[in-house]
């Protein structure tokens, strides 16, 4: 007697992650298999939620600045300056042309600082190990830039309402020797902070263009990584749109849409830079789109530098209810000292309305919209996180892929939850 042949099973589920390094977060995805190839990708989030929205409604709008740096915790100093604006346009303050320009320049290192995040998690996700190391060497400076500025690495609460906190430092910290540096090593390293913070800046600029060159002899032609990322997760133009693409999604399908040409905020209307765009819209040109973004965020930096270093002045609106006292002053006077207290415990009354503020975020349009009933403290805010409708669309872009492509695919969203479960 012959035995009857067991069809062999083939399609199944599978959990991918939820801690997967590819998603830079909690991403639970359930994957629908036939052997290897997608059938359907379901993102489960939820696995992160921090409620910022619903924080920002009991806390006067002054404090709740720093819980914008740790939404997508990549673009620190974009997401306030959506927040920040926000405000300023129900306030009606204009901040000085000075603070403008240090809120662009800013906006580019943020820029290059999450591009190279990208570049360099997206390479190891996909196997590529030496570019993570040459990326974050270049993170490195921008990182200490931050830190000489607001005085911490990552989330900065730099940009306040009606300015900046303070104007930029006119030296970079400098290296100690210790058990571990020697004093010849301390000297080396301090070379390139003898001058002013835009005279490193400057530095960094001038080398930075090599180090992208580095990146793509590495990666470009590179057959291997050809291979897994073009044709991969194709989003026609027409799709793009109609998924709420932004950023370089929105770009990599070959749409030139960007907010620093299409809406100019801060000082971006005078600033020389052209907008790259794919053709195929495969994760090798999202690829390509923010390789030459870094290039011209860096020269974005170039022309901010250029001006700053011509046109000292004012960093803050001279308006007594928005703008604290100095340092000096609330140290040396009781009413000052009040002045402080005040603001940064009650903070100021915005004038009764909504409003919607955007920027140009390196991952695509962050946008704040802010209702405000007149109180010290938001009615209602509400984030535009550009990763949302990218994350939405991983399924679409999946399916029919094999297994190793969804790796691909979610490195070239560039998704960070903090912003997709805020």
């Amino acid at each position: 007697m012959s035995t009857p042949s067991i069809p062999e099973i083939r399609n199944y589920t599978m959990n991918f992650g939820p801690q997967h390094p590819a998603a830079h977060g909690v991403l639970r995805l359930v994957l629908e298999l036939d052997g290897e190839v997608i059938q359907k990708a379901d993102p489960h989030i939820g696995l992160l939620h921090r409620a910022t929205e619903k924080l920002a409604e009991s806390k006067p709008f002054n404090q709740s600045i720093g819980y914008m740096d740790r939404l997508d915790y990549v673009s620190m100093m974009c997401n306030e300056h959506a927040y920040v604006r926000a405000i300023e346009q129900l306030l009606g303050v204009s901040p000085p042309t000075r603070a403008l320009y240090i809120r662009t320049l800013f906006d580019e290192i943020t820029r290059i600082l999450n591009h190279l995040m990208w570049l360099g998690a997206h390479g190891l996700d996909i196997g590529a190990m030496t570019v993570f190391l040459l990326c974050f060497k270049q993170r490195e400076e921008l990182m200490d830039v931050y830190e000489a500025v607001s005085g911490t690495r990552m989330h900065a609460t730099y940009y306040r309402p009606g300015g900046v906190y303070r104007d930029l430092p006119d030296s970079m910290p400098k290296y100690q020797a210790s058990r571990w540096r020697s004093e010849k090593e301390a000297a080396r390293l301090n070379e390139a902070r003898a001058g002013s913070m835009l005279d490193f800046i400057e530095a960094f600029t001038a080398r930075f263009p090599a180090a992208v060159d580095d990146f793509e002899t590495l990666l470009t032609d590179n057959r291997i990584w050809k291979q897994r990322t073009v044709n991969i997760g194709v989003v026609s133009p027409e799709r793009a749109l109609q998924l709420g693409f932004s950023g370089p999604m929105l770009r990599g399908s070959g749409i030139a849409w960007d907010l620093r040409k299409k809406q100019p905020y801060a000082a971006y209307e005078q600033m020389r830079f052209d907008v790259p765009v794919g053709v195929n819209g495969d994760c090798y040109d999202r690829y390509l789109v923010r390789v030459e973004e870094m290039r011209q965020a860096n020269q974005i930096v170039r022309q901010c530098i250029d001006w700053l270093r011509a046109h000292p002045g004012a960093v803050m609106v001279d308006d007594r209810k928005v703008r604290p006292p100095s340092r000096g002053h609330m140290k040396d006077d009781m009413e000052s000292l009040i002045h402080h207290f005040k603001i940064f415990t009650e903070g100021y009354e915005v004038p009764e309305g909504e409003t919607y503020a955007a920027v140009e975020a390196p991952k695509g349009e962050f946008g704040v919209y802010l209702v405000s009933d007149g109180a010290n403290k938001p009615y209602r805010l509400k984030c535009r996180a550009p990763g949302f409708a990218h994350l939405a669309a991983l399924e679409e872009m999946t399916r029919g892929h094999m297994l190793a492509d969804v790796v691909a695919v979610i490195g070239s969203q560039d998704i960070v939850f903090g912003e997709i479960d805020r």
